[in-house]
C-alpha cells in the first residue's frame, strides 16, 4: 500500500500544519512539532496514522506527532491525541501502546566518572545477572496470584511495603507510584500468567539499563542541575522498560473485545481495525481504562524491583550502603499511558483524555500533575537516545499546553529493525562502543544490531527542535560508559 506525504503549512521553524483536507473524515488538522531534516526523515505512513486518529470521536484541537515520530500500531509512535468524553470522546488500547506505561527512571549516585570507570565491566556484568533481559526473561522474585493482584492495585506502595525501595521513590514517581482508579477484576487470567514471572525484568528490543555521566558542557540549566541534585562527572543510572507481557496482554485483550462492538454497539466507524475504539464514559471504555491502570502498576513495579537490584549491585561492587553511594531517584515517567487532565479550548476548561503513545508529558511548571518537589521547576523528563548516543533530562515548558503537556519520548527510530538486522552486526556494534569507552553487554547479537546508533534519528536533533517549540526544556544530557539489553 502506498502512503502520500501531506503539503504542510509551515507555522514555525519546528510547527508543521496538515489540513483537514488531506484525508476525508479528518475533524482536527494535524501537527507536527520537528525540524525540516526530522519531517523529511519520517515515514510516510505516519501522516496516514495521524489523520486517522483526526478522524475518531471527541478530539480536541490536533493530532500531534513529536520529532522522533514513527508509525505504529493504529496510532503512530512519539504523537498524542486528547479527546473530550462529554462529546463522545475515546479511549483507544492502540493511543496507549501495548507495553502500558513503558517509561524511564532516573537514579543519581554520589559517584565520579572517575570512580566508577575502573569498575564498569564488573558492574555491567553483575548487572546483567541481577536484571533479566530478553523474551523469555524470567523474575527471581517469586510472587503469587493474588499477590500480583495487589501489584496490579497498589502499583509502588506494594514494592515499598516489602522493603524493595525508599518512601522518597514514590514522591518520585509519576502519579505517587500508583494509578489509584485499578481494579483487577478488570484483567483476565492470561494477564496473570503472563506477568507473574516477568517482575524485575528488562525485557527485549529497545529496552535498556544504562550507567551514565555527566559531562560539564553537556550541563545546560546548571541552576536547576543543582538544585535537582546534578553535578559534573557524576555517574547516574537511567534505565528503559514497562508492563512487559502484562501490558500486552491487556491491550490485546481489549482490542478483540472493542473490534466487534465498536460499530454495533456505538456506531463508531473507524478507518483502521488496530484504531478499535469505545467512549471512555462507556461501561467498556471504564473497564479498559481500569485494566490499564493495572498495567500502570505492574510497569511501576517491575521498575521499582530493578532500581532495587540496581542499587544492591552498586552496594556489593562499591562495598558500601545504597544511600552512602547517594543511590536517590530523580524521577520515574511513562511514555505510553492515558491520562484524564484538564485543559482550556476555546476559553472552556475542559476534563480530557489525552493519549500519548511514545510521547512523554511535559506538564509546564504550577500544573497539580507534577510532585509537589519539582512543581515550580516543571515536570522532570527522561529522553532516552540511542545505545550510542545518550539520553537527556528534561524539564517541561512554559508552552507546552499547546500539545496537552506533551513532548519526545526518545531518538524514534529511521530504519526497520529487518533493514538494521541487514545492515549492522552486532559483533561489530559491541567492538566499536567498546573502543569509545562503553561497556554493552548483550544476550543477542541480532538484538544489538537492531539497536544500532545509525538506526535512530538524531537526538540533540529531536530535543532541540521540541525545546525551539516552548514543549521541554534542557538541563542535562548524559553519556554513556557501560549497559545491558535483551
Amino acid at each position: 500500500m502506498e502512503f502520500k506525504r501531506p503539503i504542510f503549512t509551515k507555522v514555525s521553524d519546528v510547527i508543521w500544519e496538515m489540513p483537514k483536507e488531506f484525508k476525508r473524515g479528518m475533524l482536527v488538522p494535524g501537527r507536527i512539532y520537528a525540524t525540516e531534516k526530522l519531517l523529511k526523515e519520517m515515514d510516510n505512513p505516519v501522516f496516514d496514522q495521524l489523520a486517522n486518529v483526526a478522524a475518531l470521536p471527541g478530539i480536541q484541537n490536533y493530532v500531534f506527532a513529536l520529532g522522533d515520530a514513527h508509525s505504529g500500531y493504529g496510532f503512530n509512535i512519539g504523537g498524542a491525541a486528547a479527546f473530550d468524553p462529554e462529546e463522545g470522546g475515546i479511549i483507544s488500547p492502540g493511543g496507549v501502546g501495548v507495553d502500558i506505561n513503558c517509561g524511564m527512571r532516573l537514579i543519581l549516585t554520589d559517584l565520579t566518572v572517575d570512580e566508577v570507570k575502573p569498575k564498569v565491566k564488573e558492574l555491567v556484568d553483575n548487572l546483567f545477572k541481577a536484571v533479566p533481559v530478553g523474551v523469555g526473561a524470567k523474575s527471581a522474585f517469586k510472587i503469587r496470584e493474588s499477590e500480583f493482584k495487589t501489584i496490579a492495585e497498589e502499583g509502588a506502595k506494594w514494592a515499598i511495603k516489602k522493603g524493595y525501595g525508599w518512601k522518597e521513590d514514590i514522591e518520585r514517581t509519576e502519579l505517587n507510584g500508583t494509578a489509584e482508579w485499578a481494579d483487577s477484576s478488570k484483567i483476565s487470567d492470561k494477564v496473570i500468567a503472563r506477568g507473574i514471572n516477568q517482575m524485575g525484568t528488562l525485557g527485549s528490543g529497545n529496552h535498556y539499563l544504562e550507567i551514565q555521566f555527566i559531562r560539564d558542557e553537556n550541563i545546560v540549566d546548571k541552576r536547576i542541575a543543582k538544585k535537582w541534585g546534578l553535578f559534573k562527572n557524576q555517574v547516574v543510572i537511567t534505565f528503559h522498560c514497562g508492563s512487559r507481557g502484562a501490558g500486552h496482554q491487556i491491550a490485546t485483550d481489549y482490542l478483540q473485545k472493542f473490534l466487534p462492538i465498536m460499530e454495533t454497539k456505538y456506531k463508531i466507524k473507524i478507518p483502521d481495525k488496530e484504531l478499535a475504539s469505545v467512549p471512555f464514559n462507556s461501561s467498556d471504555g471504564q473497564d479498559y481504562y481500569k485494566a490499564m491502570g493495572c498495567g500502570v502498576n505492574v510497569s511501576f513495579v517491575n521498575r521499582q524491583l530493578i532500581m532495587h537490584n540496581v542499587r544492591t549491585v552498586f552496594s556489593k561492587i562499591f562495598n558500601k550502603d545504597p544511600e552512602k553511594l547517594g543511590m536517590r531517584q530523580l524521577f520515574d515517567i511513562a511514555h505510553n499511558r492515558a491520562s484524564v487532565e484538564r485543559y482550556n479550548i476555546d476559553g472552556v476548561t475542559k476534563t480530557l483524555v489525552v493519549h500519548r503513545k511514545g510521547a512523554t508529558a511535559s506538564y509546564s511548571p504550577g500544573r497539580k500533575e507534577i510532585p509537589k518537589i519539582y512543581r515550580s521547576d516543571g515536570l522532570p523528563i527522561i529522553v532516552g537516545g540511542s545505545m550510542e548516543t545518550g539520553s537527556y533530562l528534561l524539564s517541561g515548558g512554559d508552552r507546552s499546553e499547546q500539545t496537552f503537556c506533551t513532548t519526545a519520548h526518545g531518538a524514534g527510530r529511521t530504519m526497520s529493525r529487518t533493514k538494521a538486522r541487514g545492515l549492522f552486526k552486532g559483533e561489530d556494534i559491541q567492538k566499536s562502543m567498546f573502543e569509545r569507552g562503553i561497556y554493552e553487554k548483550s544476550n543477542s547479537w541480532t538484538g544489538l544490531a537492531e539497536e544500532a546508533g545509525q538506526a535512530y534519528k538524531d537526538i540533540d536533533e529531536v530535543v532541540n527542535s521540541a525545546e525551539m517549540a516552548g514543549l521541554s526544556r534542557r538541563i542535562v544530557k548524559l553519556l554513556p560508559i557501560g549497559g545491558i539489553k535483551g
